[in-house]
């Protein structure tokens, strides 16, 4: 019974649930309960503003946060006007934000709060919210495109250069390939934060279940797979880094095609 009870789920850390009573909450027919996911985008929410309101003092010699701050805000604005240019720069406050909450969301979702009974709940591992802002980054490339351009954002479709009678074979190609963007974008996220989630929480199933089996077990197998998990949790924080990067950066060079047409 107790080899049984120690068994762990590597999917259950995903399971949106209800929270504070909130289940049978409802609007106009849809249940509206405020679940363990919107909690942690809170929490991600406000540690940014907080992050972003201490780096806001202006001091002549800036301290450590504001220094942070401005790295930050810096390295946004050099990545959106080498990839954008100099029409890049209004669209620093979207993709400054986008990215810092990707990168709060990964590293909330690492914290080892479980020692004291928290769980964390990495929501960027539901594919619904890198979904949602990856249409929000779309929806800006198509209001974008056929404000600026009109009628003429079609001519994204059809490369400069390409012969006439390939135009209708290019053509739905190049559209398939645009429309796919904010699927492909949203997946990259989703596959990676659940991915390195799962492997630790298979990773702590064997540590538990091997010095649950044995003294003899826990020294094979218990250690080597709590140090590899050491090794792992150092990895997903530089992947949770790397994809708020991507993220941004991809989304950055879909403004640019709307922006330039190429």
């Amino acid at each position: 019974m107790a080899a049984e009870t120690a068994k762990v789920d590597p999917m259950k850390q995903f399971m949106i649930e209800p929270m504070f009573g909130t289940q049978e909450l409802a609007l106009g027919g849809f249940n509206i309960a405020f679940t363990n996911s919107a909690l942690w985008m809170v929490i991600a929410g406000v540690a940014l503003f907080v992050f972003m309101i201490g780096g806001m003092k202006r001091e002549l010699v800036p301290g450590r946060w504001q220094m942070a701050v401005e790295t930050f805000t810096g390295f946004i604005d050099d990545m959106l006007e080498a990839n954008v240019g100099k029409e890049g720069r209004k669209y620093v406050p979207y993709i400054f934000s986008l990215f810092m909450f990707i990168l709060f969301a990964n590293l909330l979702g690492l914290l080892p709060v479980g020692l004291v009974g928290v769980h964390p709940f990495t929501f960027t591992s539901h594919f619904t919210v890198t979904g949602i802002f990856a249409i929000m980054s779309f929806g800006i490339v198509l209001l974008v495109g056929f404000w600026k351009h009109g009628l003429k954002f079609f001519s994204l479709f059809v490369p400069h250069g390409t012969p006439l009678p390939m135009i209708p074979i290019i053509f739905p190609i190049e559209l398939i390939s645009f429309l796919v963007r904010p699927f492909s974008l949203a997946l990259r996220l989703f596959v990676a934060m659940m991915a390195g989630h799962v492997l630790l929480k298979v990773l702590s199933s064997f540590v538990i279940d091997s010095w649950g089996a044995g003294a003899g077990f826990g020294v094979l197998v218990g250690i080597p797979s709590f140090i590899l998990m050491i090794g792992i949790s150092a990895l997903e924080i530089l992947v949770a880094g790397i994809q708020a990067y991507v993220f941004a950066l991809l989304s950055s060079l879909y403004i640019n095609d709307a922006e330039h047409l190429h």
